[in-house]
């Protein structure tokens, strides 16, 4: 039996304008990763990225803790656009409270993953993408790093709480109709653990943050 580690970024900028960079508290998140790792003996196989800074950022650290192989990059395995989905690009238009951020979120994600425009064309929510896509390359993704998780394989994968809901719900129920609700509830530097065997993948482990102290845990 193999196993595929998915990890979620360490805290973005939110404030910033280039959302896309841990902030200070993201690198001390992904620094108790690697820490934990190395405390517990952890050795990934084979470990991919998602494309974005905040993927690499995370994974760094913690792969210096354990003198750990370089990884591999995966774009499958990158958020969709937030910020792009309710308008906020500008830092100015974003909410500085973070629960008022997610009800505006929750919102442009059901009319996302609802995806049908008039006239039958799907409509991408301003994301880039439709929702049918993201979850084909999400899933595509997967599909690779399961062929890694041979028995007594490890694999960690750095991504969002995007993907990671996504994988959740399809292992839960079989489709997406979990997506919103366990997007909405991964924690950064949280992992979540997929075992690999005979019977196909199978959550074994959801959302695993006591790695990270109480004070630096966080949502977004």
């Amino acid at each position: 039996m193999g196993a595929i580690h998915l990890i979620r970024h360490g805290q973005a900028s939110w404030g910033a304008a280039d959302y896309d960079q841990l902030s200070e508290l993201g690198a001390k998140q992904a620094a108790a990763l690697g820490g934990s790792w190395e405390a517990g003996g952890f050795q990934p196989t084979w470990s991919v990225c998602g494309s974005m800074k905040r993927h690499a950022q995370t994974a760094v650290p913690a792969l210096d803790a354990i003198d750990g192989d370089l990884y591999d990059i995966d774009s499958g395995w990158n958020e969709y656009d937030h910020l792009a989905l309710t308008r906020v690009s500008d830092p100015a238009d974003r909410p500085a409270d973070a629960r008022e951020f997610q009800a505006i979120l929750d919102v442009a994600l059901e009319g996302w993953v609802a995806g049908e425009a008039g006239a039958g064309q799907v409509d991408d929510g301003g994301a880039g993408e439709p929702f049918s896509a993201f979850e084909s390359r999400v899933m595509g993704a997967l599909d690779v790093a399961t062929e890694q998780a041979g028995s007594g394989q490890h694999v960690a994968v750095f991504t969002s709480g995007g993907p990671i809901g996504l994988v959740a719900s399809h292992l839960l129920v079989g489709d997406a109709s979990l997506f919103i609700a366990m997007n909405r509830v991964v924690m950064n530097a949280s992992v979540t653990t997929v075992i690999v065997g005979r019977g196909g993948r199978r959550l074994l482990a959801f959302n695993e943050h006591t790695h990270v102290p109480r004070d630096w845990q966080t949502f977004r």
